[in-house]
């Protein structure tokens, strides 16, 4: 059961005109304000800074929306995070990942239709967050052999970064699945 009530939009739309206009944008984006927005209506500029952050890591960029919502899926597993592996399970599903392919993913990324300097990317990101001081620099050095540039890594650790820290916000607070 999760610890905090949600702040739908009728209350947003009560309270305050900016977490209006965010709960707009993200039912834009999304087709609905998932219940991690709403828990972060709570304290308004949280809401902003990570919508604005979400904007930025997850909706620009060089890499693909396929790599980043992977590497959302499996640093989520990694984790333990049942809202954001159901989130970007979803997610995976609506841009036209077949079950077959998220279980590759899953399981066995060296077979997937990443190309290779994906499957490091997300590799390496998965290390990052299970163990960040043990990546080497030939593991830097591996990444740009295999085509990753600097921009592509700090994207790549940028995606780690906001799931790690939506796993341990939603993980904390119990908050609801709604995918």
């Amino acid at each position: 059961m999760a610890r905090l009530s949600f702040i739908g939009r009728e209350q947003v739309l009560k309270h305050d005109f900016e977490a209006q206009k965010i709960f707009t944008e993200i039912e834009d984006a999304f087709g609905m304000v998932p219940n991690l927005f709403k828990t972060y209506s709570h304290f308004p500029p949280l809401l902003k800074a990570n919508w604005n952050k979400v904007k930025a890591v997850m909706m620009q960029g060089s890499l693909s929306r396929k790599t980043k919502e992977a590497i959302a899926l499996l640093v989520s597993m990694d984790n333990g995070c049942a809202y954001c592996v159901a989130a970007h399970t979803a997610a995976l599903k609506s841009i036209g990942v077949t079950e077959k392919e998220i279980n590759i993913i899953e399981n066995e990324i060296e077979k997937s239709m990443f190309t290779e300097k994906e499957r490091s990317l997300i590799a390496f990101v998965r290390k990052a967050n299970k163990d960040p001081n043990k990546i080497t620099d030939e593991e830097f050095e591996e990444l740009r052999k295999r085509g990753a540039t600097d921009s592509e890594i700090v994207e790549a650790l940028g995606v780690m970064e906001l799931f790690t820290s939506f796993n341990k916000f939603l993980d904390s607070l119990k908050v609801e699945i709604d995918f």
